[in-house]
């Protein structure tokens, strides 16, 4: 081939696909980052809400910093509409320790990239990925799964790991140099880490990582309760509704999302058309809000778990306000016990 050889790439902006993306440029390739946005990173939360964990770290996108470092471009792609029903919610491969749908989830963004690569031209896409590293999604039979339904046989490149899996066409018509390609496999990162050092990438994640909400159990119990009660027809409000706050089951009808901090209270009160709203006046407290139809004592138990989480725990009785469908009114409640709170906890 004539011209300029030019490979598109899987960025997150971990260590391994920035490293991956800095190997091609070595090679004189011409790289493009693909960032697929799926609404289930946890940097989207940061961004949304804040780093609650760390207020005084400005959120930054981990993709758009490594392309700055690297100086490639890289563009942000939307596929949470096409996301949920086709990946979440049916995946062929099923899930991991969570609800991560990880073998569905690279086919699919594979699939994408391979679309933009027929479109405009590019001669390969490469990922980061490392044989053994993970072990639902980078055992050698899962990575086959995914180049063959991935549609690119032949065309997908993993250079951290690329000596030690069959060569592919770039490799053997020679547009990549398989001898600067690595053999790297396993869960440790120090080989990453010592070839970071040596290729100036010195701006990282924690290289053991992860963006994604769906392998956290927590996430993953809230989900599932979801699903059991609320059926499939899930929105992306709701999905980014499991991300915040405490959650109680009350009834198989009713569940209630307990603010844990004023950046908390501020998102969930953009979620109050259509719920129910429960708060103290009196003392500092969370706002809870109320999903589904809340029977009277639906409505207590509310009352007492927001007395539970105020200022005002100590107290033998809190008065309480709620708000429901342009109703309100007050309750003089005890704030509930730990044990009944851990059985209702989801």
């Amino acid at each position: 081939m004539s011209g300029k050889i030019r490979a598109l790439g899987l960025l997150s902006g971990g260590l391994d696909s920035t490293l991956s993306a800095r190997i091609l440029q070595e090679q004189g390739i011409e790289v493009l980052g693909l960032h697929f946005s799926t609404g289930f990173c946890v940097a989207d939360r940061h961004r949304l809400i804040g780093n609650t964990n760390n207020p005084d770290k400005p959120y930054r996108n981990e993709a758009l910093r490594a392309g700055a470092d690297l100086h490639i471009p890289v563009e942000l792609i939307d596929i949470k509409d096409e996301y949920l029903p086709k990946v979440l919610l049916s995946p062929k491969y099923g899930y991991g320790q969570g609800m991560n749908p990880c073998i569905d989830c690279r086919i699919f963004m594979l699939q994408k990239a391979k679309e933009i690569m027929d479109e405009r031209g590019y001669n390969f896409v490469f990922t980061g990925e490392v044989l053994g590293q993970r072990p639902m999604s980078q055992r050698r039979q899962p990575m086959d799964n995914v180049t063959g339904n991935s549609g690119l046989e032949g065309y997908l490149l993993r250079p951290l790991s690329a000596k030690l899996l069959p060569p592919t066409i770039p490799e053997e018509r020679g547009w990549v140099d398989r001898e600067k390609l690595y053999g790297i496999s396993g869960r440790s990162r120090k080989d990453q880490m010592e070839l970071a050092a040596e290729l100036g990438v010195v701006d990282y994640p924690q290289p053991a990582g992860g963006c994604c909400f769906l392998p956290d159990e927590n996430y993953a119990r809230k989900l599932r309760d979801f699903l059991t009660f609320r059926g499939t027809d899930v929105t992306h409000d709701d999905m980014m509704m499991l991300k915040v706050g405490r959650h109680f089951r009350l009834s198989d009808d009713v569940k209630v999302i307990v603010g844990r901090d004023e950046s908390e209270n501020t998102y969930l009160e953009r979620f109050s058309q259509g719920r129910g709203e429960v708060w103290i006046d009196e003392f500092p407290s969370p706002l809870t809000l109320i999903e589904g139809k809340a029977a009277a004592r639906d409505l207590e138990l509310a009352c007492s778990i927001t007395a539970r989480y105020s200022d005002g725990r100590e107290h033998e009785s809190v008065s309480v306000k709620w708000r429901i469908d342009g109703s309100e009114g007050q309750l003089r409640v005890a704030p509930v016990d730990d044990n009944a709170l851990e059985e209702m906890r989801i």
